[in-house]
């Protein structure tokens, strides 16, 4: 088949909604054959290419074949048996029996038992599949008669408002008990159980299955062949709902979106916790209580004399909503937004019914997160085994990995989690078994031991504790244990009974509890008369700001830093923990000292992000990393792909081109300014005042030529600061606001809307009037919030300016310990070390993704400005994204710079007005 016919084959068979570009049938060929061959696929489509539609249509038509197909092999086997299903099960096998008897007694060989056992295979092959085919259409039935038949919606819905009715009826009979009152009760009575640790088992031991649990057997079912599909954010997956919904395949595709607690839960009760980590607990905990509730009821045996005390449940916790819920949103493609509004209509759990629907899902949406890190994975019930993986911009695929799975405890946090585990463990002793003290204090020698690596000590304010010798030391795993004095301590099982006993929730519980009971001191005197001096001296000590909470004056830190002050921070040091199990080769262990102990930290550094991943490629069936700007795509295989064991001809590289045509671009590196300095901003020579006023010259001319907005992107934050300061006392900042009304890119993400609003709102009123101020210059950072999702289309964006080459911070511990970790494991390119090429891919990745703003759609047009004469280096232009870099040409001088830029934009007016 040649490349005409190939074309014509692909437009025939791929359901686009209208007739697409040759590239998105290059596109969608090539991730079609990908999935067939099950390989691993690395996929670069420039960002106004229809990338997401391509991924739609070309993996949902090669999901719709691989059905097909699967169902003709099965009536082809059917057909192939049916002349021995009169047979009865014992009359075959006795038939299979003597056959091969007779043989082999002719042959003198046995192999009548291979023949019986290949055919038992058969046999229960073809009863998988009959069991496969039946309950595909019984899916298929039930989810028929949701879409048409209107009165079984009727019929659920008033069953819904039967429910409503009689918990309102109840309600006002006065039998349910408020979560306040019933969280005061649970405390005032001290008998709460919640918290207590069960019994711990050994390894050996096994728990039976709980029985209340089976209404949630009843919602399992066997997972289907399915595309898996995950993204950055909620709007990116949100946008691709939406695609999915617009395109041939939106009626008829089984499509589940997934999401956290945090942006699935419909109890308001529980929404108004805030924090995703209280949210997730208090969640697990209604849980525990329902089921703990329904146990109890079943049993006839319980004991009269003991006082029955009033749990707060989740009312939207309920399976048979929740059955109804799931197959709703089989029925129609919805995402996370209509999701919750159905929830809250049906009183069903978003959350719960979605991860309920994954099984018989077709097209599984979810964040980075969800997929990567395994717990995570396992606890939301995907499996990927057989399946296939489409992970979409994944430009930054490695450092997610590695963010995943690095963890950052502080001194404040040890001190806390000390402190409050103290505190429990005293509270329950009597009730605890041997085994489970044994481990808490274990956990509580270790929490000793990483306080005093940082310097600290146990029972002393963390804030008032200084260090006099600060700085950062990073150090191997077995190093970092043994200096802790913990390597004798077998963390393995330690973490299995982190696992096993749920710990760190429960003194999330406990904590958090008591700490709502500290807050009502009046109501607890009331109810409790003389034992409140006790209970009121123990809140006051599990409550001291001292061991949890730094003070705002005495550390200084940026708004979007800031997290979330947590009941207990002990489940970030469970993280650490675990992360202390891992090779001594793949992980390095970060002490970093401040100037108190409250301050100093200790981090856990994944240096090889495949041994993560390598779980990943190794179950499913075959996996597409797709972007808009994926060069270079060297660390994706080196570091991420063969690394986890993949093979090279498993590998596939697809990249093309952009729809614009090549004259709509203007990509120009600028080695010189217009009064012949050089522009060469290293780190060395940057903050010269010549090269920044040569700087301002330039931006100055560009301003005078370029209409509508100009995006300019600086190395840094501070960097950005230091030319603006300069350019303000030379004049040349009151130059450049002559032309373009100057705005900067906020550090504040909540105010970073406000700022390209204005800038938006600027940039057309300069359009639609003749004025002196012919658009906006935004000074944006490369990283920032402006760098990456954002898109700068026609006016907005019509020339990105790059000052210099924005590479990493070669003296970072960190990043000079993955350089070294790279020249050991992988041999040199070029006469290049894998380190040296890390610097520079991590440089060319960030540059990739600022000057990919500007160019949005097919219509688009706008010039490129590379203000640093090193990106004429050879190894640096191949870097360059390919619809980018043919384009791509050097001026030594800034004369030809000018008048190029100035023969593109009128030549652009011309077109404009013949067209007009």
């Amino acid at each position: 088949m040649d490349m005409a016919e190939e074309k014509s084959h692909a437009s025939s068979r791929f359901r686009f909604p209208f007739k697409p570009y040759s590239i998105q049938e290059e596109f969608m060929t090539a991730l079609y054959n990908v999935l067939e061959a099950g390989k691993i696929g690395i996929f670069e489509s420039p960002t106004g290419t229809g990338k997401s539609l391509s991924l739609i249509c070309g993996a949902l038509t090669w999901l719709r074949d691989f059905e097909e197909k699967k169902k003709l092999e099965a009536a082809q086997l059917f057909e192939d048996r049916a002349p021995q299903q009169g047979l009865s099960q014992e009359l075959q096998n006795s038939t299979s029996v003597d056959c091969k008897k007779s043989e082999a007694k002719a042959s003198g060989e046995l192999d009548w038992i291979t023949e019986f056992v290949q055919k038992k295979a058969e046999r229960d092959l073809v009863d998988k599949l009959k069991d496969e085919e039946l309950k595909r259409k019984r899916r298929e039935e039930r989810l028929e008669q949701m879409r048409n038949n209107v009165q079984l919606k009727y019929a659920l819905k008033r069953k819904r408002d039967d429910n409503n009715d009689t918990e309102r009826l109840i309600q006002m009979s006065g039998e349910v008990v408020t979560p306040e009152q019933a969280s005061s009760t649970e405390i005032l009575d001290g008998e709460d159980e919640s918290f207590i640790l069960a019994d711990y088992e050994s390894d050996d031991e096994k728990n039976p299955k709980d029985s209340s649990l089976s209404d949630e057997d009843d919602l399992e079912e066997e997972h289907v062949t399915k595309i898996y599909y995950c993204s950055r954010t909620h709007s990116q997956l949100a946008q691709f709902i939406h695609e999915v919904q617009k395109s041939p395949f939106g009626k008829e595709i089984r499509l589940v979106s997934l999401g956290s607690r945090q942006n699935m839960c419909v109890n308001d009760e529980v929404r108004r916790l805030g924090s995703l980590q209280m949210i997730n607990d208090r969640c697990l905990e209604m849980q525990k209580n329902k089921h703990a509730d329904r146990k109890r009821s079943d049993d006839e045996k319980e004991s009269p004399k003991r006082k029955r005390k009033s749990r707060v449940t989740c009312p939207f916790y309920s399976h048979e909503q929740m059955q109804f819920l799931r197959d709703e949103l089989l029925v129609e493609v919805k995402d996370i937004e209509q999701l919750v509004l159905l929830g809250k209509e049906m009183k069903a759990c978003p959350y719960y019914a979605s991860r309920y629907a994954i099984p018989p899902a077709q097209l599984v949406v979810m964040p980075y997160q969800t997929l990567l890190h395994s717990s995570t994975r396992l606890a939301s019930g995907i499996k990927l085994k057989g399946q296939v993986l489409v992970i979409d911009e994944a430009h930054n695929l490695i450092d997610t990995i590695t963010g995943i799975h690095s963890y950052k405890v502080t001194g404040s946090q040890l001190c806390c989690a000390h402190s409050q585990l103290s505190q429990y463990m005293e509270r329950y002793r009597s009730r605890l078994k041997a085994k489970n003290l044994m481990y808490i204090k274990q956990i509580l020698y270790i929490l000793v031991n990483l306080l005093q690596v940082l310097g600290g000590k146990v029972g002393q304010n963390p804030n008032t504790q200084k260090i006099f010798q600060g700085g950062t030391e990073l150090q191997s795993i077995n190093d970092f244990l043994f200096r802790a004095q913990f390597d004798n301590i077998n963390l393995f099982k330690v973490q299995r009974y982190y696992v096993k006993s749920m710990l760190s929730q429960k003194l999330f519980g406990f904590v958090e509890k008591y700490q709502v009971a500290a807050s009502k001191p009046n109501d607890t005197q009331n109810q409790k008369g003389s034992k409140t001096a006790a209970l009121e001296n123990f809140l006051q000590k599990l409550n001291e700001k001292p061991t949890g909470q730094v003070a705002p004056h005495e550390q200084e830190q940026d708004l979007e830093k800031e997290q979330p002050v947590m009941a207990s921070p002990m489940m970030q040091i469970e993280r650490f923990l675990f992360a202390l199990t891992s090779t001594n080769k793949d992980g390095r262990v970060v002490i970093q000292r401040q100037a108190t102990v409250s301050q100093s930290s200790m981090k856990f550094l994944l240096l090889n992000p495949a041994v993560h991943f390598a779980e990943v490629v190794k179950e499913c069936r075959a996996v597409v990393i797709a972007g808009g700007t994926m060069q270079p795509v060297e660390d994706f295989k080196d570091q991420l792909l063969l690394a986890s064991g993949v093979s090279a001809d498993r590998l596939a590289e697809f990249s093309c081109g952009h729809v614009i045509p090549p004259e709509n671009i203007l990509p120009i590196i600028v080695c010189s300014g217009p009064s012949g300095q050089q522009l060469e901003f290293t780190y060395q020579k940057r903050d010269k005042p010549q090269l920044l006023d040569e700087c301002g010259r330039v931006l100055v001319n560009l301003c005078n030529v370029v209409p509508g907005g100009i995006v300019c992107f600086f190395p840094s934050y501070d960097y950005e600061k230091q030319v603006y300061t300069r350019w303000e006392k030379t004049g040349l900042l009151a130059q450049l606001e002559a032309k373009k009304k100057i705005f900067q890119e906020p550090k504040k993400a909540n105010q970073v809307e406000q700022v390209l609003s204005e800038y938006s709102r600027c940039v057309q009123n300069s359009s639609q009037s003749a004025g002196l101020v012919t658009g906006g210059l935004l000074f944006s950072v490369v990283g920032g919030k402006m760098s990456e999702g954002i898109n700068f289309s026609d006016d907005l964006g019509r020339c990105v300016v790059m000052v210099g080459m924005p590479f990493p911070n070669i003296n970072s511990p960190e990043l000079q310990e993955k350089m070294s970790y790279l020249d050991k494991i992988l041999p040199k390119t070029g006469g290049t070390s894998p380190g040296k090429l890390l610097v520079e891919n991590l440089c060319m990745k960030a540059v990739n993704q600022s000057i990919g703003r500007a160019i949005r759609h097919r219509e688009d047009y706008a010039t490129i400005v590379l203000l640093d004469h090193r990106y004429t280096r050879p190894s640096i232009l191949s870097k360059l994204p390919s619809w980018i870099k043919g384009q791509t040409h050097a001026e030594t001088s800034f004369g030809p710079v000018l008048k190029a830029i100035g023969k593109f934009f009128r030549d652009k007016k011309i077109c404009g007005d013949a067209v007009e």
